[in-house]
């Protein structure tokens, strides 16, 4: 090599280095000594103009030849424009280039680079950073790992192929050196790294690219999702203020409180999911002008109507709408409370007024006993109607209990005393037309005297215990024995038949017939004088013990103990002066 080649190799490294091709004039074809060392001098001017420091070494030693000095300048311009601007985690050139190729091989487990020479005799290491990089340009994992050649070919191949990485090395300089030599390949694996650190840069811009798209589309979203679920929110709230704003009462009880129970499911589901809603919505919004706060973004300004302030003005409206459908519940319910206990009042109390005047009526009534008949008969026909009354006043009533209505200033009454007070009028013109029936009998009844008449009315009402005017076997029984008429079972049992087979029961009217059958045709007060006398075994007045020992029925010795008047022997023995009330009867 000549010496003018040396100088133009200087700086064609040197434009080659840092793209920068503008020499000057030199003279191409220099043919004299001095001409040579103009050009070489104006090449270590263009070097030393570009910031490298050029040390021992000038014109005369490119001149001659000396190689030496020519090879470390030429090291120099290497390590100042591909190596020196290396920098990795704040190391620079060879511990920076050292430390990216420790950091890109880290990944695979045959590939320890710990320096420049012997880390890349086996071509794994030039492997790993093509497959790092581009995995597309080769298969890592098929390679085989003890063909050191193949792999340093293979690598060597696909740098100058399609890396643009020409061939700096030759492949026995690596697989077979004892120690590769560091500078040579320190200068190729430089070229990956400006190469890949090429490609990492527009990964990284395209990743910055990336990123902030991401980051707008994602504000996007979130923008879009903030302004959809605000706009659901207020939709709900306004539709259903409108609904209640809509809604009538019925007027019944039951509807008033099937609203007040959807009120009060609302406020337990819909009203906590929009209180929820209400919460994402503003942390979602908050969110999003973190974001954009976070990477220096223009504020997000929500759409008219769409903004935080809105929402809780119209969440104000709510609380208001709230406030005035649970007052209008509330009011309703206590109306028609106040309307149930006035009907219910209104019917108990006319209720008792018609029982009154009824009971009034009855009690003034007067003439003869056919007018008195008549005209209890004519209120009896009238008792059928006031218990269809008395349902309404029951309905109302249950009515007031569905309504939890439980006290009730305007009556004093309530159904269950007006169903007493209809049953005691009931039973009232029963009596009433039992006792005129009665007298009618009675007054018929000729052939007995007006002191048996009231003797036998009286037994007859004293044994019929359940006042239906009629009197069952058993209770005749004691009646006539009252009387001191006793028969035998069998005898009393076919007077029971034969009665019931007449008159259709043993009516006073049968008894009294019976009676005066009995009296006319067997029963006279001497009779019942002997009767009693032999009860008494001949004293003048008859003991308890002595008409219990006659076998009387216990309703008949009551009778007679209610009846006969006191008396009392020599011996101060107690019992009843039967004599005195014999002569009373039948006086």
């Amino acid at each position: 090599m000549g010496a003018n080649d040396f100088n133009l190799l200087g700086a064609c490294l040197l434009s080659y280095f840092s793209g920068d091709t503008s020499l000057g004039r030199y003279n191409k074809n220099p043919r004299m000594r001095v001409q040579k060392a103009e050009n070489v001098n104006k090449a270590l001017e263009f070097i030393t103009s570009r910031g490298v420091k050029l040390t021992n070494i000038g014109p005369e030693d490119i001149i001659d030849g000396n190689l030496k000095l020519i090879l470390g300048m030429i090291w120099t311009l290497i390590l100042r424009f591909t190596i020196a601007d290396i920098s990795e985690e704040g190391l620079s050139a060879k511990e920076g280039l050292l430390l990216w190729c420790q950091r890109k091989t880290e990944p695979y487990k045959e590939v320890d680079v710990q320096d420049f020479s012997l880390s890349w005799s086996d071509g794994l290491a030039l492997c790993a950073l093509i497959h790092r990089h581009r995995p597309e340009l080769l298969d890592y994992d098929k390679l085989d790992k003890t063909d050191r050649h193949g792999n340093t070919i293979l690598a060597f191949t696909i740098a100058a192929e399609h890396l643009n990485i020409p061939q700096l090395l030759e492949v026995e300089d690596l697989c077979d050196s004892n120690h590769p030599d560091e500078r040579s390949v320190m200068t190729y694996i430089a070229s990956f790294f400006h190469a890949f650190s090429s490609m990492d840069q527009a990964e990284t811009v395209s990743r910055r690219v990336e990123k902030f798209a991401e980051l707008m589309q994602s504000v996007w979203v979130s923008r879009n999702d903030y302004e959809r679920r605000i706009k659901l929110l207020l939709s709900a709230l306004s539709e259903t203020q409108s609904q209640w704003a809509a809604t009538a009462f019925s007027g019944s009880y039951s509807d008033a409180k099937e609203q007040s129970a959807d009120f009060a499911s609302y406020k337990q589901t819909t009203k906590r999911t929009w209180v929820t809603e209400r919460q994402d919505v503003a942390t979602l919004f908050g969110n999003v002008q973190t974001k954009l706060k976070t990477y220096g973004l223009r504020e997000y300004i929500p759409p008219p109507g769409l903004a935080l302030s809105d929402l809780d003005d119209a969440w104000k409206g709510l609380l208001a709408s709230e406030a005035s459908r649970s007052r209008a519940i509330n009011a309703q319910i206590r109306q028609i409370k106040e309307s149930l206990r006035k009907k219910f009042a209104d019917l108990a109390n006319d209720f008792e007024r018609r029982l009154h005047a009824i009971s009034s009526e009855l009690t003034a009534i007067e003439g003869t006993l056919e007018s008195q008949q008549g005209q209890v008969q004519e209120i009896q026909m009238r008792l059928p109607a006031l218990s269809d009354v008395l349902a309404d006043v029951a309905r109302a009533e249950a009515e007031c209990g569905a309504a939890n209505v439980e006290e009730n200033d305007y009556t004093v009454f309530t159904c269950q005393d007006l169903e007493f007070e209809l049953e005691l009028l009931n039973q009232s013109v029963g009596k009433k037309i039992a006792f005129i029936d009665n007298q009618v009998v009675s007054r018929d009844m000729t052939n007995l005297t007006p002191a048996q008449l009231e003797q036998f009315e009286t037994a007859f009402r004293y044994f019929d215990r359940d006042q239906t005017n009629t009197l069952s076997l058993s209770e005749m029984v004691a009646a006539l024995a009252s009387l001191g008429i006793v028969y035998t079972d069998e005898d009393m049992v076919l007077i029971f038949e034969d009665l019931t087979e007449e008159y259709g029961a043993v009516t006073f009217e049968a008894f009294i017939n019976l009676l005066v059958d009995i009296t006319e045709d067997q029963t006279s007060p001497e009779q019942l004088r002997e009767a009693f006398r032999g009860i008494a075994t001949d004293k003048p007045f008859v003991t308890e013990l002595d008409l219990r020992i006659a076998h009387l029925p216990q309703p008949a010795i009551d009778y007679l103990r209610e009846a006969m008047p006191h008396s009392s022997g020599d011996a101060g023995e107690s019992g009843f002066d039967y004599e005195r009330w014999l002569d009373d009867v039948f006086a």
